[in-house]
């Protein structure tokens, strides 16, 4: 007799992508907080800041502590939800088809829950990079950064989304 393991039943590669996307979104927020300042209308952690050679410019929407706490909160209370729910799934008893699939499912939730805020985000972000007026070689970094986790989290909140809905069409393709 050899224990379930939630390894065994969740799909490790969209997994690992979303894992490294949850990352990606806290640094993003992190930097977004940090830089972030207040708004026209006096409220802190709305706005970005930017001094140019011609004066201040006041960039608005920013992503800042106003909207990354709730972000973050829902991010960390449905990973733990998540991680209960895969618990659930591999110690219910039944057969392995069910548990992969109701794994698939709980993961493709997950998926959403990182990748469509990640895609707000970093959009939000380019957006606001693209609107400085001084920008430099840093800024066209920092705007293809961005660019590239808007143009891989959209795809993967739809493949997520699919996840969720169809996760057993999943399961039996791959068998």
């Amino acid at each position: 007799m050899t224990p379930r393991r939630i390894r065994d039943y969740a799909p490790r590669p969209l997994t690992a992508a979303l894992a490294a996307q949850a990352v990606v979104l806290l640094v993003l927020l992190i930097v977004a907080a940090t830089t972030a300042s207040a708004g026209s209308d006096g409220r802190p952690g709305r706005a970005l800041s930017v001094t140019c050679p011609a004066g201040t410019h006041l960039l608005s929407p920013w992503p800042g502590p106003y909207y990354a706490w709730p972000t973050l909160g829902g991010l960390a209370l449905g990973t733990v939800a998540c991680v209960l729910l895969l618990r659930r799934v591999t110690a219910r008893s039944g057969g392995d088809d069910q548990r992969r699939i109701n794994a698939r499912a709980a993961v493709g939730a997950w998926g959403v829950l990182v990748s469509a805020p990640l895609f707000a985000v970093s959009g939000t972000m380019a957006l606001g990079v693209l609107s400085v007026p001084c920008g430099g070689a840093t800024n066209d970094v920092a705007l293809s950064g961005l660019a590239i986790a808007a143009l891989i989290s959209g795809p993967t909140a739809a493949h997520c989304l699919c996840v969720l809905l169809l996760p057993q069409a999943y399961v039996k393709a791959r068998a």
